[in-house]
């Protein structure tokens, strides 16, 4: 026995003169349970002792007394039975069933997701039990797999009716809304109501936890899942698990319905379903009650194949033989006030009892929930979960939300119940994560976006778009803003860069295109392809290669810089080439009045023969067109007066 054993005070006493008190097997937040010896008709049996410190609670004595009224209302084989309840000086307690097993939340534990055998044996077994609580007008109100109890021989029982009520009095707030979060009907959350139908609302999340392997809502804070409850739809089990046969899917979504009106309207009507699920499927719950307990493996296990779930992994506790007649002389000295009707109930469960005790300690008692330490130094955090009965460790964790040096969340996830003494990880934020970013400069963006993107880096959109001598779809420039606020930086040739960040790619589109010596129209319609837009306004220019009217290109942007898509463009149109003046040649020879003229890109003309030096002795007296007039280049200068 172990030292926290000896030390109970609770162990080896004699509770109430009936129930020796042998071994504690499990702790929780309201009550201890230990396995005992009832004297009276020598058989083990589970007692449920309620913590010293709620004894004067008169909410947590009417719970104790609630569980004991709402399972004596009970007979049925698949719910835990409640033999006896009493109260010894200040020390309140249930004796119940003894049960050797686990719960179906260490099944899940263990086996994360069930195979649909085992899945609808249990849940048959569970509906079977709830269909008695529902016909006898009880509303359960904290269906979960920690109250669903495997016993080792197969047995599957449903119980824990602590925070049970009548069908007539559904009306449930504050401290009584104690059903864990996960299982909680939209109805309980938005109205505070409950009936027959919030159980079924378990019961759905229930089978879908079985089928998927995990819950269908999660958050880092209660209401957070709650909200959900109210909002959102379950989804279909299959979306996870591809192997849930249609007509499970369709019983999930029935029982989760958000309005109650929609669910089945008790256990009853929603067995009746599963059993035709059954029938369809070709399965028959089945649990055996001989042999080593196995693990089953395969969905596709006929029937008669389908055993119990799990092995026992709770030690029983070793109970000492006692002295039958002591025990019998010593019972018998019980107060008569109490004696005669918790004989008459002990005798009348303990007909319908399976013969053997209930072990309730590895239900939730002997668990806690991991509790919110997010935004808390690790100091703190550590302090909060060593005061709850776990241990923490360490371990970093970027983040682009919480602040470095801070927790962002614990692993499990917060509100997961766990063993005391259970190693908590508490991730702590190391900040946003920094990052060498390269030079991106002709990447294209596909290739610059991954690496961006894998930094974890924002990207600005769209991207800045500019018409360069680059390839189109090429990185040309990059900047980085800063998620905290602040001007960007250049980070054309690479720069540092932390996650969460924000980064603007400048892009080439390409060169604007090439318009010299089109009509003004082809030129108008080639540069909207490309999202220039072309302006009304014309300017007008010289050109002695491009022909009048056609043009010579766009002007140069007003403030400088690149063309981008969606700017306005202005051409710039040839008016031909530019007119000459006619020379003075007034007074030259002709041979020098000639080269003056064609100097100046015309065309100089006369008749007199080029002999007898007659072009270097007669001067010019006149020509046409007149000196100093301005003509086309090329046009004919005619010398018309010359003499000596």
């Amino acid at each position: 026995m172990s030292t926290s054993q000896q030390t109970d005070p609770l162990i080896g006493r004699l509770v109430d003169g009936r129930y020796r008190v042998r071994a504690r097997i499990a702790r929780g937040g309201m009550a201890t349970v230990y396995v005992a010896t009832d004297l009276r008709l020598e058989r083990r049996v589970a007692l449920k002792v309620m913590h010293g410190h709620l004894s004067d609670d008169t909410v947590f004595q009417s719970r104790f007394i609630q569980e004991a009224r709402a399972a004596a209302r009970l007979a049925d084989p698949h719910v835990v039975n409640v033999f006896d309840q009493g109260q010894d000086g200040d020390m309140a307690y249930l004796v119940m069933e003894y049960l050797p097993g686990i719960t179906l939340r260490e099944l899940l534990r263990e086996q994360k997701r069930l195979t649909v055998p085992q899945t609808v044996t249990i849940m048959d077994a569970i509906l079977s039990g709830l269909s008695a609580a529902h016909r006898a007008g009880i509303v359960h109100r904290d269906v979960k797999p920690e109250n669903v109890l495997l016993a080792e021989d197969g047995r599957i029982k449903i119980g824990d009716f602590g925070l049970a009520r009548a069908t007539t009095a559904n009306t449930a707030s504050g401290a009584q809304l104690l059903g864990t979060i996960a299982y909680l009907a939209p109805e309980l959350v938005t109205r505070g109501t409950a009936d027959a139908r919030s159980d079924i609302y378990s019961l759905g999340i229930m089978l879908y936890e079985m089928l998927v392997g995990e819950q269908p809502y999660k958050g880092e804070q209660p209401m957070q899942i709650a909200f959900q409850h109210a909002t959102d739809s379950v989804p279909r089990p299959s979306v996870k698990n591809p192997g849930v046969p249609e007509p499970l899917d369709e019983l999930v979504l029935w029982s989760t319905e958000r309005s109650p009106d929609d669910r089945p309207a008790d256990a009853r009507e929603m067995l009746e379903r599963l059993r035709a699920i059954e029938h369809d499927l070709g399965i028959t719950p089945v649990v055996t009650r001989t042999g080593p307990i196995g693990v089953v493996a395969d969905d596709r296990l006929t029937s008669d194949e389908l055993t119990a779930v799990l092995p026992v992994t709770a030690p029983t506790a070793t109970v000492d033989d006692v002295d039958n007649a002591a025990r019998l002389r010593r019972a018998t000295k019980r107060r008569s006030a109490t004696g005669g009707w918790l004989v008459a109930l002990v005798l009348l469960l303990s007909a319908a009892a399976a013969g053997v005790g209930w072990w309730f300690g590895s239900g939730p008692g002997s668990m806690v929930a991991v509790p919110q330490v997010a935004s808390l130094p690790f100091a703190d955090a550590q302090d909060l979960l060593v005061s709850t009965g776990l241990e923490a460790t360490e371990q970093g964790e970027y983040s682009l939300d919480v602040e470095a040096g801070l927790a962002i969340g614990t692993d499990p996830e917060v509100g997961t119940r766990v063993e005391k003494n259970s190693v908590v990880t508490v991730l702590i934020s190391l900040g946003p994560q920094q990052h060498e970013v390269q030079s991106l400069i002709g990447m294209s963006t596909d290739e610059a976006r991954g690496i961006l993107t894998g930094y974890g880096i924002e990207i600005a959109e769209p991207d800045q778009l500019f018409f360069t001598d680059a390839a189109a779809d090429t990185v040309i420039n990059l900047s980085i803003a800063p998620r905290g606020g602040g001007d960007a930086v250049g980070c054309r040739d690479g720069c540092t860069a932390f996650a969460g960040d924000t980064a603007t790619l400048s892009v080439s589109v390409g060169p604007v295109p090439g318009v010299r010596g089109m009509s003004v129209g082809d030129a108008t319609s080639t540069l909207n392809d490309v999202d220039l837009q072309v302006s009304g306004d014309r300017i007008e220019d010289w050109s002695s290669e491009i022909a009048e009217g056609a043009v010579l290109g766009i002007a140069d942007r007003s403030d400088g810089g690149t063309w981008r898509p969606g700017e306005t463009v202005t051409l710039i149109v040839s008016k031909g080439p530019q007119p000459v003046a006619v020379p003075d040649v007034i007074g030259m020879s002709i041979r020098d009045a000639v080269d003056a003229i064609n100097g100046a890109g015309l065309s100089a003309y006369t008749d007199v023969p080029d002999t007898l030096a007659l072009w270097d002795v007669y001067k010019v007296r006149e020509i046409a067109p007149e000196v100093g007039t301005l003509q086309r280049p090329g046009t004919q200068i005619t010398i018309t007066g010359i003499g000596l």
